[in-house]
């Protein structure tokens, strides 16, 4: 055990928030450990008892799990149910049906093929999200016996002194107790953009977070160096606590996936009670039971649409390819949709709607504004007047502890330190300053630095020149108002003036311009230091001669604009919620469009903790333009929760841990991949690899599209299933004993024919006015009274024309019906042109599907998805195959057709796309669309794609 380590036994270690109340010199002590460190041995005993420095990962499903969760879909269930009882019935007739044994194979394998497309899916996704953990940071440099070591992050334990410098990332909670000039970044855990001063100083006791001795996991030294020993380890840690936060918060199920279960549920009750009915009317007559049942099963297969989980899984995929081409980046296929529901995205700022590179855009000295061009961190840009604006300028620069760093692989020009001071380096370049030949010729000789009680810094440096007693140049920023309650005079191009009344309110008139513009506003000064010692701080930073103002802000990413505009077309209301200033973010609101009215609510996190609930939806239900500021984690999952008890369907963006549980709480959460935390990726479904809220307003058109576009495949599959079903009720009815087309026959339909254009209805592109039409209501079925009415439409054409093929050709051989076997020609031949039937009319409903009120004739529409014609001719292909290759033939118990037979199925089959292109018709004339609106409302009324 080193020197001035005391063991501890079984006594826990101080709270970080009782030695942040310590001097530096008693840490130590406090925390079981001594300025030389831990030992090696007492390092490993404390990592026994704390544990390693890690957050827990979340829990996984296994292969195996995620395997036989796909078993337990509804529609599976019921398909290996039936499967079983097939194998069931073909084991007890004797001798066994010819059929019986390869439809009860073919159920299985629609079962085993489901299965195994939806476990790639979420496998893919699960694969995805493993790839996207890397916060915490591998290696740390720490002290043990009074040696500098490099160890892994997750094996500091509570009472190690590590080491800090600029640009590492903090690895555990720790209380400082050496710190030079050090600032962080606690954007990860507090949403603020600026980074902080910390010192080794004893503060108050308070809140851990505003402890300014104290750092914490997950944020990033920006400045200076520090030692610090280690209070609290892996979920002990700040960052643990918000992590466990979000954990805890239930993950919320999206819109399709309640409404695909309760479609699932009303399909699958509907199929067993139709077949069990029609076994319970055929079971009087005098019908083998077995050859009842497998009736009453071919119906139900009819009913079922097996080839859905399949075609929905597939659709969503290409959603994801989509989303991932427009850097959106989804982890949960079924979370494509969601977005498209959205009706409130509660977003942050900064970085997201914002570059996250703050830049100088106006420069007042010598009595007027001077723009100045150019954005982010390349210095690439001009100064209006450079010859007046240089000596603030370089006098802001020399006041600067960052540095501007060229571009490196795969990065751009960055800062290290702090951005504000990058902003001033950046414009300093543009005027033709080089800040280090200028610290060459004026070396710093002192440095206060920045306090947030007098909010100034200042250096000073000495000039050259080799005399004994040279004289020294201080160089002050910081706050306007602080900054010119020292001043006495003002530099004016070159001459020093008087500070009079008149010229200091002319600096209060340019610094309340610039604010009014948003811009952050910093006071530039300088200060000829008299011969002899060099002076203290308080006669540093008084007697200055202004130098004039520097007005920067972090400029909104030149995209956002349009895409708020568009999300404002698309009833999509937008609510920033930040830790940041309130002046700070309405500024930024204004900018980008968030804001246009003449008075927002601006509320903060303090107005929000003694508000209940009902004072909180109240709040939201003002309807007006809406800022959250300054809110803390708990504060933005509560505004995630009062607007879904509002009915809305809420995306949330964050990059930082304190976003985490908003994230998990919201419908959809949505995390930055460039500047996120891993705490945020893992609680979001969706990962922003630009960080741009463009993306996300290009998401949910997208979503919108897969909306509209399960809706299509929705009808085409069901209008299908009608289809199937209704000759086997007609032939029923009509007293004929064998099924007009057999489960077979209906799985090669629905596993074969129909998928590929399906998927191609689902690859649909999206609409150019997907974004010009409000959200649909969250309680909106997928399964509309619309969508049922157009399947009914459809498939009730397609029924009467197969049924009405089937009827006339098996009564027109003048065979009675007892005679008809499964083997006969006639039968053989009026089941072929029912399946053909099916198929053809199927390719004609797939083109008309795609349009809800205009013509899918017109030459635009149908050439758009080149993909949809080729399925279809593709599936009529196949039907082809099936009538005329002997093997095929046998398998399916078909005939091969004439040429007049091909005709009239074809014309037969044209009619529901020209009775559907009639009903658009009328819909036309009855609804003529003007401005845009009225379409709109008629898509959500149809229910289907326009």
């Amino acid at each position: 055990m080193s020197i001035g380590t005391e063991p501890l036994g079984d006594a826990p270690l101080p709270a970080g928030s009782a030695a942040q109340t310590m001097p530096a010199a008693q840490v130590h002590v406090a925390l079981g450990t001594s300025p030389r460190g831990l030992t090696e041995a007492e390092a490993a005993a404390r990592r026994e008892r704390y544990g390693p420095n890690r957050l827990p990962r979340a829990a996984r499903r296994g292969s195996w799990r995620l395997l036989t969760a796909q078993f337990t879909d509804l529609f599976a269930v019921v398909l290996v149910v039936a499967s079983a009882v097939t194998f069931l019935a073909h084991a007890l007739r004797d001798p066994p049906r010819e059929g019986t044994l390869q439809l009860a194979v073919a159920i299985l394998c629609v079962v085993v093929l489901n299965a195994a497309i939806g476990f790639a899916q979420e496998y893919s996704a699960e694969r995805t999200a493993e790839t996207l953990r890397a916060m915490v940071p591998h290696t740390s440099r720490v002290l043990r016996g009074g040696e500098r070591r490099e160890v892994p992050a997750d094996e500091l334990v509570p009472g190690d002194v590590v080491v800090l410098e600029a640009g590492d990332a903090v690895p555990a909670d720790c209380r400082l107790v050496e710190a030079h000039e050090v600032s962080v970044d606690n954007a990860p855990l507090t949403g603020e953009s600026a980074p902080v001063r910390r010192t080794a100083d004893a503060v108050a006791p308070g809140p851990p977070l505003e402890a300014r001795n104290r750092v914490f996991m997950g944020t990033d030294v920006v400045t200076g160096t520090a030692k610090a020993v280690v209070c609290a380890t892996g979920s002990a840690t700040e960052f643990g606590r918000i992590f466990r936060l979000a954990s805890a918060a239930p993950r919320q199920r999206t819109p399709l996936q309640r409404q695909v279960a309760s479609m699932a549920r009303r399909v699958a009750g509907t199929a067993l009670a139709v077949g069990a009915a029609l076994f319970a009317v055929r079971l009087p007559a005098g019908q083998d039971p077995v050859a009842g049942f497998v009736f009453a099963l071919g119906v139900m297969v009819a009913l079922v649409p097996e080839g859905l989980p399949a075609t929905l899984s597939v659709s969503l995929a290409i959603g994801v390819r989509r989303m991932a081409r427009r850097h959106a980046l989804v982890k949960k296929p079924l979370a494509v949709e969601a977005l498209g529901a959205t009706t409130v995205i509660c977003t942050d700022k900064t970085g997201t709607l914002t570059r996250a590179e703050m830049t100088v855009t106006r420069v007042w000295a010598g009595g007027r504004t001077h723009p100045v061009s150019g954005v982010g961190y390349e210095p690439a840009g001009e100064v209006d007047d450079p010859a007046a604006v240089r000596p603030l300028l370089r006098a802001a620069a020399m006041c600067c502890d960052a540095r501007l760093l060229p571009p490196a692989e795969h990065q751009g020009w960055r800062v290290l330190g702090d951005t504000t001071e990058g902003a001033l380096l950046v414009a300093a370049a543009k005027a033709g300053i080089d800040p280090d030949a200028e610290e060459a010729a004026a070396p710093r000789a002192a440095e206060h630095p920045f306090d947030p009680a007098r909010k100034l810094m200042s250096t000073v440096h000495r000039a050259s020149g080799g005399a004994d007693r040279p004289p020294y140049t201080a160089f002050v920023k910081g706050a306007p108002h602080e900054v010119l309650a020292r001043c006495e005079a003002v530099d004016w191009r070159g001459d020093r003036r008087e500070l009079t009344p008149k010229v200091r309110a002319a600096v209060t008139a340019a610094h309340d311009e610039m604010a009014s513009r948003g811009l952050r506003v910093l006071g530039v000064a300088h200060r000829r230091l008299p011969d002899g010692p060099r002076p203290g701080r308080e006669e540093t930073e008084s007697g200055l001669t202004l130098l004039g103002l520097a007005g920067m802000l972090d400029p909104p990413r030149p995209e956002v604009s349009d895409a708020v505009e568009a999300c404002r077309r698309a009833g999509v209301r937008i609510v920033m919620v930040t830790g940041d200033h309130p002046l700070t973010a309405e500024a930024v609101a204004r900018r980008v469009g968030i804001v246009r009215g003449p008075e927002p609510a601006v509320v903060t996190g303090a107005c929000l903790e003694p508000m209940d609930d009902r004072d909180l939806d109240a709040l939201l239900a003002q309807g007006r333009e809406l800022l959250l500021c300054r809110v803390a984690p708990e504060h933005k999952a509560r505004i995630v929760a009062a607007f879904q008890r509002r009915g809305e369907v809420v995306a949330v963006t964050g990059d930082g841990a304190n976003d985490a549980p908003a994230l998990k709480h919201a419908d959809i959460g949505v995390a930055m991949g460039a500047s996120g935390t891993d705490v945020a990726r893992e609680a979001a479904v969706m990962v922003l690899l630009d960080d741009s809220f463009a993306s996300i307003a290009a998401a949910v058109g997208l979503g919108r599209s897969v909306y509209q576009n399960i809706r299509r495949f929705l009808v085409y599959v069901f209008s299908s299933n009608i289809g199937e079903l209704g000759p086997i009720l007609a032939a029923t009815a009509a007293g004929f004993p064998l099924v007009p087309i057999s489960a077979v026959q209906v799985l090669a339909i629905d596993l074969g024919t129909d998928v590929m254009p399906a998927l191609a209805l689902g690859a649909e592109p999206p609409e150019p006015d997907v974004m010009d039409r409000p959200p649909r209501p969250r309680r909106e079925r997928l399964f509309s009274a619309a969508v049922v009415g157009r399947v009914l439409f459809l498939g009730g054409i397609q029924t009467v024309c197969v049924s009405a093929v089937f009827l006339w050709q098996v009564g027109s051989s003048g065979i009675p019906y007892a005679d008809f076997t499964e083997d006969t020609p006639v039968y053989r031949e009026a089941v072929t042109m029912v399946h053909a039937g099916i198929v053809l009319s199927q390719f004609f409903i797939a083109l008309s599907v795609r349009t809800d009120r205009r013509s899918a004739l017109r030459p635009a529409v149908l050439t758009s998805n080149p993909w949809l014609l080729g399925a279809g001719l593709l599936a009529v292909a196949a039907m082809v195959a099936i009538s005329y290759v002997p093997l095929l033939r046998g398998l399916f118990n078909t005939a091969p057709l004439e040429l007049a037979d091909w005709a009239l199925l074809t014309g037969l089959g044209v009619l529901p796309l020209l009775a559907d292109e009639a009903r658009k018709a009328w819909l036309r004339r009855r609804r003529p669309a003007r401005g845009g609106e009225p379409p709109h409302r008629g898509a959500r009324r149809e229910g289907g794609a326009r």
